[in-house]
């Protein structure tokens, strides 16, 4: 999973010194496509076109009201005067300094003419007036997290942002609130604690707010934190349900109504069993990353975070329920099925990147799904309504698994990379942060594709005996990264579901972690790590054009339509993160351990990027 600068400093003494990064895999170490079973098919028959429901996706409005868009989370903007033949002419128009230089990862959030943002700690939460030109402050507000939640948080102090319903702002802080605020003041409308920064808990994610109701989920399986989603009533703040991803079944929320697909998630108090005596008091499975609400189906759908520690060693077993997925009942909160990516995993591949919902044709049959982008590299197309795993295909370098049993559901695992106590097992691909982060996708209804910001980085691992200490780091494992084949670390991919394949690739020097916004102008945005942004061709990946920001861009950008009618881009920088803690820091750049490995893959960051902290919208000349 991700984890913070504080606890990385103390997992691991000054290792040999990375002044440079280390040689790339070599190709041969990882299976091709075509060894892990997956090679690109002929075309389906088609049987209608790929598309969101009206229900998930209603009409754009031209605002951008939720990170995700809209319920379906395609990060599709309607508008269409960014073309690739104006996309040239595109221009800053103002900035706006966000006070804070740390990771910015939030998306900027557009309503009735307003933009909110909120920053990295402390919280920071901005209104600007669209209106008006520079677009100045309407208000401000503070929230004062706890100063000490900044050394439980995981990854740099971060937060992915908000959501605007019903005249309020609605975001989390690090130390564990969710907070109401109204649109036109300012002014809370209500706060509720929900995380324990004494037992490690934060909360860096982004909330869901869909039929009265505000999702939350913690973050914190680096420090043995038990992960749990709850949600609250959108008017008052009020708990309503609360539901644990390990443990007993009534602590899970598991009942009558559970029908997984496979015969592996179906018994009795699977969330003890399948774990050592009482480690699941202690064992993360946390909901840190997208919450989905599917309007159609009326489910939410939630993935699960890695389980703790990471020396599997230690925890013998499935450990549900982890490293997985599950649907409930939006309003009880009851689990309906649920899905494991990673049955026992021993690499950190958390599940809680973001789902896609489609319509979409398989085997020349129109099916409800969602498309899921896991870090354990696989692209998974799984049936909304029985959690059915449909097809799962590698999208980048993996080798820690040989593939996935589709009649089973289960992951294939690769002997020859299982993670193992005071030996180094080499160049296991992906990396712990997967072929792709939380950084969110994004899917065009007009190209039937998806685009996906990611990785090319593998790594090394060695498990080390960890104890329980409340609130402090509880990991196991020294980890180094590199990067993948070809030595490049970053990846723009196009990717089509229904062939199940790539449509093209472009290839970046670092990780890609920002996301992307896909428009009807046929245009993808994205941010590069050394501070680009960018536009390319969304059917051919052409770079159309570029703009160089303050700092490294690990945000999720959005297209608006301004009170003039015209398109405007927005975006945060702020380099930072799990990727960017070597700059945001404080991270000795020659400790080739720190940020659990990462520095050793992105040493060099320092020399093409400096910390910030800024807002940029873009627009044509009116």
């Amino acid at each position: 999973m991700r984890f913070t600068v504080t606890v990385l400093l103390a997992l691991a003494p000054l290792a040999a010194l990375a002044q440079t990064v280390p040689a790339p895999v070599p190709a041969s170490e990882v299976f091709t496509r075509e060894e892990i079973g997956h090679a690109l098919a002929a075309p389906t028959p088609q049987a209608g076109r790929t598309m969101p429901s009206a229900a998930n996706a209603p009409e754009d409005d031209g605002q951008w009201t939720m990170p995700s868009k809209n319920y379906a989370s395609t990060r599709f903007s309607a508008l269409t005067e960014l073309t690739p033949r104006t996309v040239k002419g595109l221009q800053p128009l103002f900035s706006f300094s966000l006070g804070v230089n740390k990771g910015q990862e939030a998306a900027p959030i557009v309503a009735d003419n307003t933009m909110f943002i909120v920053t990295a700690y402390p919280n920071y939460v901005y209104a600007l007036d669209l209106t008006r030109p520079g677009a100045p402050l309407k208000w401000k507000f503070a929230p004062k997290p706890l100063p000490a939640s900044q050394g439980v948080a995981c990854c740099d102090v971060v937060n992915r942002g908000g959501s605007v319903s019903n005249g309020k702002y609605i975001f989390n802080t690090l130390d564990g609130q969710t907070i109401a605020l109204d649109v036109r003041t300012g002014k809370p409308v209500w706060r509720t604690q929900l995380g324990n920064i004494n037992t490690g808990e934060s909360i860096t994610m982004a909330p869901l707010v869909a039929q009265g109701r505000v999702y939350v989920g913690n973050s914190g399986g680096e420090l043995g934190v038990r992960g749990w989603i709850a949600a609250l009533e959108e008017s008052s703040g009020k708990l309503l349900w609360k539901a644990y991803n390990t443990g007993p079944d009534k602590e899970v929320l598991i009942g009558p109504a559970f029908k997984p697909a496979y015969a592996t998630d179906r018994g009795t108090d699977l969330g003890v069993k399948s774990w050592p005596p009482q480690a699941w008091k202690i064992g993360g499975g946390n909901v840190w990353g997208w919450i989905t609400y599917d309007a159609e189906l009326d489910a939410i759908y939630h993935g699960t975070g890695n389980p703790g520690p990471w020396n599997a060693e230690q925890r013998p077993g499935d450990n549900k329920w982890t490293a997985g997925i599950f649907a409930r009942d939006p309003a009880s909160g009851a689990a309906r099925w649920y899905y494991q990516f990673s049955p026992h995993d021993e690499h950190d591949y958390d599940g809680i990147n973001e789902q896609i919902l489609l319509d979409m044709p398989f085997a020349g049959t129109m099916h409800k799904v969602l498309i899921h982008f896991d870090r354990n590299g696989y692209i998974y197309i799984i049936e909304r309504g029985t959690g059915k795993v449909l097809s799962a295909d590698p999208f980048g370098p993996v080798n820690s698994s040989k593939g996935v049993d589709i009649a089973t559901g289960e992951l294939i695992r690769n002997p020859a990379k299982q993670t193992r106590l005071g030996q180094v097992v080499s160049d296991i691909c992906p990396t712990a942060s997967g072929s792709k982060d939380w950084n969110p996708s994004s899917f065009s209804p007009q190209t039937g594709l998806v685009y996906i910001p990611h990785e090319n980085i593998c790594m090394d691992w060695m498990n080390m005996q960890v104890n329980y200490i409340a609130g402090t780091p509880y990991v196991g494992a020294n980890v180094h990264m590199k990067p993948g084949p070809g030595g490049h670390r970053g990846e723009l991919t196009a990717w089509d579901p229904v062939r199940r394949g790539p449509v093209w690739v472009d290839k970046e020097n670092f990780p890609i972690w920002s996301g992307t916004v896909v428009t009807a102008g046929d245009l993808v945005f994205y941010g590069t790590m050394d501070g680009w942004f960018k536009a390319v061709n969304a059917r051919t990946g052409e770079l159309l054009w570029k703009a160089k920001v303050d700092s490294g861009i690990v945000s999720q950008p959005i297209s608006y339509r301004g009170p003039d009618g015209h398109q405007y881009i927005a975006v945060l920088s702020g380099v930072g993160g799990w990727s960017g803690a070597v700059v945001s820091g404080p991270v000795d750049p020659r400790d080739g351990s720190a940020a659990l490995g990462m520095v050793n893959a992105m040493s060099d960051l320092p020399k093409y990027t400096t910390a910030g902290g800024t807002l940029y919208v873009f627009t044509l000349p009116h």
